[in-house]
Formats: C-alpha cells, sequence, structure tokens
C-alpha cells in the first residue's frame, strides 16, 4: 500500500471505556501496527450535556491499562489537529459554508441541512462485509414518501455525528473506518456528503456485534462492561486484550491464547468474522488463567501484592523462592489475579484463614479429628505419602471416612474448600506450621 495507514478510535466522554469501545479501539490499533501506520485518539464531544473531562480522562486510562497507545491525539497533540470536536467547530462550519454556496445545503434557521438527491448511489463497498448496495431513494420517509435531508449542523451550532465524523475522518487522512456494524446503517449518509464535498471514500470495515451467551446485546447483566471493572476484578491486560482479539479474529493455527507481537504479525482485516461474536466469561477466564501462569515468580508475586496487602498480609519478608514452590504447587489453580491472591494467601499469613474459617464442628467430630491429628504428628517420615498412608490406613481402621478427617484439615490450613493436594500442602508448609494451625482449632 502506498500511502501510510491512518486509523482512528473515536469516543464520546460520556462515560468509561466499555468493551464494545475496547474492541474496536484494539481492532484499530492492531491494523496500525500490522500496517506500520498511525493510531489517532479523536474525542467525539459533541455532546455538551454528558460529555466531561473526566470521562476523557477515564477513556484515556482504560486505553493506558490496555496498552493500547496512540499516536496523535488530544493530549500529545499531531500535525492533523485538533483532536476534539468542539476544538474543530471552525472546520464542520467552514465546509458547512461551501455546500451552502454550492446550492448543496439550505438554512433552516440556524440549522444547515444538507439536500439529498434522488438516484445517487451510495453503497459502499466493507471489507468485512463485502459489497452494500444503497442508493439514496432509500433514504425517503417511509410514511410521507419525502426525501429525509442530512442536518449538518444543529441550530446550537454543532455538527451532527454523520456530517462531523466525515470531515474529522477526511481532513485528519483516515485511510481505514474500523468501527461497529451498527454503525453500517450511517455509512451511506456518509458516503454522500463524502460524495457532494469531492472527497474519496476511506475504506470501512465494519467489526461484528458482541453478544452474550443468550446471543442478546451485551449488557451488565452478562458480566462487568468497563475494562476498568474487569482491572478490579483482577484480569490483566494483556488477557483482555487477547480475549478481545478472538472476538471476530483468530490467529493462525487456532490457537487460543497469544501476545501481542503474534497477534500485530497475523492480524488482517480481511480475516475478520462477521458474525455476532459472543462474550463468553469462561473464555475470559481460561484467556486470563493461561496468561497469568506463564508469568515469573516476580511478576506474579507484584501482581498479587496488591490484593494481599488488602488482605492484611505483610509482604516486607516475601521469599520469592518461597513463591516459586507454592505456585508450582497450585497447578495452574486460580483463573484471575484475584482469585490466586485469595487461593495462596495462606501460605504468607495465617489471619486469612481464621477470617475464612471459624473451626466450628459437632463434639464427636472434634474428638475424632484430635485423636488423627495427634497420632498422624507421631510420624517419623513428614512427607506426602507417608501422610496420605498413615492417613488411609487409619481411617480405615477406625471405620472413618478419608474425606472427614482431610477436609476439616483443609479448612484448617487454608480456609478454602479446595487446594493442592492437603498432604502435598502440610509436607511444603512444615510439620510445625501445620501443628500451629491445628491447635488453633483445637483439633490437637
Amino acid at each position: 500500500m502506498s500511502k501510510t495507514v491512518r486509523v482512528r478510535f473515536a469516543p464520546s466522554p460520556t462515560g468509561a471505556l466499555h468493551i464494545g469501545g475496547a474492541h474496536t479501539a484494539l481492532f484499530n490499533w492492531l491494523w496500525a501496527r500490522h500496517m506500520g501506520g498511525k493510531f489517532i485518539l479523536r474525542i467525539e464531544d459533541t455532546d455538551q450535556v454528558r460529555s466531561t473531562k473526566e470521562y476523557e480522562d477515564t477513556i484515556m486510562a482504560g486505553m493506558k491499562w490496555m496498552n493500547l497507545d496512540w499516536d496523535e491525539g488530544p493530549d500529545i497533540g499531531g500535525d492533523f489537529g485538533p483532536y476534539r470536536q468542539t476544538e474543530r467547530l471552525h472546520l464542520y462550519r467552514k465546509y458547512a459554508d461551501e455546500l451552502l454556496e454550492r446550492g448543496l445545503a439550505y438554512k433552516d434557521g440556524e440549522a444547515v441541512i444538507f439536500k439529498v438527491p434522488l438516484g445517487e448511489d451510495i453503497g459502499f463497498e466493507d471489507v468485512v462485509y463485502g459489497s452494500i448496495d444503497v442508493v439514496s431513494d432509500s433514504l425517503k420517509d417511509g410514511r410521507t414518501g419525502q426525501m429525509k435531508d442530512i442536518v449538518l449542523i444543529k441550530s446550537d451550532g454543532m455538527p451532527t455525528y454523520n456530517y462531523a465524523v466525515v470531515v474529522d475522518d477526511h481532513t485528519m487522512g483516515i485511510t481505514h473506518v474500523i468501527r461497529g456494524e451498527d454503525h453500517i446503517s450511517n455509512t451511506p449518509k456518509q458516503v454522500l456528503l463524502y460524495k457532494a464535498l469531492g472527497w474519496e471514500l476511506p475504506t470501512f470495515a465494519h467489526l461484528p456485534m458482541i453478544l452474550g451467551k443468550d446471543k442478546k446485546k451485551l449488557s451488565k447483566r452478562h458480566g462487568a462492561t468497563s475494562v476498568y471493572e474487569y482491572r478490579d476484578m483482577g484480569y490483566m491486560p494483556d488477557s483482555v486484550f487477547n480475549f478481545l482479539a478472538l472476538l471476530g479474529w483468530a490467529p493462525s493455527g487456532d490457537r487460543e491464547i497469544f501476545d501481542r507481537d503474534l497477534a500485530i504479525d497475523e492480524f488482517d482485516l480481511k480475516d475478520v468474522n462477521r458474525k455476532p461474536s459472543v462474550f463468553d466469561m469462561d473464555k475470559l477466564n481460561y484467556v486470563n488463567q493461561g496468561h497469568l501462569h506463564a508469568l515469573p515468580t516476580a511478576k506474579k508475586i507484584e501482581m498479587l501484592a496488591p490484593f494481599w496487602e488488602e488482605a492484611g498480609i505483610d509482604l516486607s519478608s516475601i521469599d520469592e523462592s518461597y513463591m516459586e514452590k507454592a505456585f508450582d504447587l497450585m497447578g495452574g489453580r486460580g483463573r484471575t489475579v484475584k482469585d490466586l491472591a485469595e487461593f495462596t494467601d495462606y501460605f504468607l499469613d495465617f489471619a486469612p484463614v481464621t477470617k475464612r474459617y471459624d473451626g466450628e464442628v459437632s463434639d464427636e467430630t472434634r474428638k475424632t479429628l484430635q485423636d488423627f491429628f495427634s497420632d498422624m504428628m507421631k510420624l517419623d517420615t513428614w512427607t506426602a505419602s507417608a501422610m496420605e498412608a498413615f492417613a488411609r490406613d487409619w481411617t480405615k481402621e477406625k471405620g472413618v471416612k478419608l474425606k472427614d478427617v482431610a477436609m476439616p484439615m483443609r479448612f484448617a490450613i487454608t480456609g478454602h474448600k479446595v487446594s493442592p493436594g492437603i498432604f502435598e500442602l502440610a509436607e511444603f508448609m512444615g510439620k510445625e506450621e501445620i501443628k500451629r494451625r491445628l491447635s488453633h482449632y483445637g483439633f490437637l
């Protein structure tokens, strides 16, 4: 391709960066990076009632969290600014005046309205959806039969979406307009304005809709919708990136867990699937788990630290080699950072265990446990295999089910129903620490 690829993500600062917006931003970013082009951030803030600087900052922070860096934007500038629509009003007025002078638009009070001509071909080629054939006659009002002319400038002086986006994309040199498929219906009107202004059309690529597992449009009921909510739930940016990339695209070889470099290398707009994508939390958990457990120990500790500290754990003397063995023992458990922090806090401190488990058992069970653990503590060999063999023999002899001693032991040591093998855990943590925890609950 002879000219530099230029794409843009153009959010309205009326809320946080939601999953649909992040998905659009990611596909634009991937295409720019794959093609060695430019990724532009433009803020569409003409909704003066709902747009705020705080939301703009939140959107940028969400993109930075996902490591979707931009080459031009309101915060860093560029040769095609300004990058906020409210700072580009002179441009919208300029081209509206040109259309007025040429008799292609008319005034209605303070508003400027484009007169839609009959019989105009306003179809377009879409990289994802193929050829979309439309003629301007389709813009007639079905009830009155009158042409629905296009408002360019509203009476308050603000441009409409369909007009501003055309002016912005042309004057910013945007080569590819990559956005959600809900914009397909807007595109013919925009094509009409491109033609009226004598401008070359960009390449259009509309991305598939994202649905919940119930095949309905994604909403809060399907899970969190803001990228920040996923951050706070313990998902990692690389995992969210990977998961969102899979909504409508996939790398070669049916790989589901991959890094950014592979995505950049293989991504191609022509490979985007037009079928609606399903937002599946189970898939996100699977992807996040894969990324999380591939991290080196030091990085895992760094990411888990805020959650451990929130649980009141003192991390001043944390031993990396000890935690490396603990993570190995975990064997891939823990789907999110938050999960893994809770599933491993008992390796570092006994306090979180006592907050989760109160040691409440019947008097009969307590007597059985006291007898069992007292005998277990007499073992000369403190290994998982020795403890398990002892437990099987002891429970068989006493007519007790193995789970009736193993489960209370697991609770007393970890505070969880699920953990690595309890005897492997006891060996790893050492006889004295296990004795201390069992004694706390009166099981010894």
